[in-house]
């Protein structure tokens, strides 16, 4: 596996405030991805839209 790091600042506006992030790994951007997500969405549109982007990385058979 490789080894990343991020360097961003991410500012995120919504009716009730306001918030900073700044992630450092991929779990840590993944994290407040998923965070957003759930939070614009709602659970079940957030688990059904993640479990599309991981079915991308699913192994095929072979054929």
């Amino acid at each position: 596996m490789s080894s990343h790091s991020i360097d961003a600042d991410i500012k995120v506006k919504w009716a009730e405030g306001q918030s900073a992030y700044s992630p450092g790994t991929p779990e840590e951007l993944l994290l407040i991805a998923v965070d957003l997500l759930v939070r614009d969405r709602g659970g079940e549109a957030a688990r059904s839209f993640i479990d599309q982007v991981v079915e991308r990385y699913a192994p095929r058979p072979a054929t």
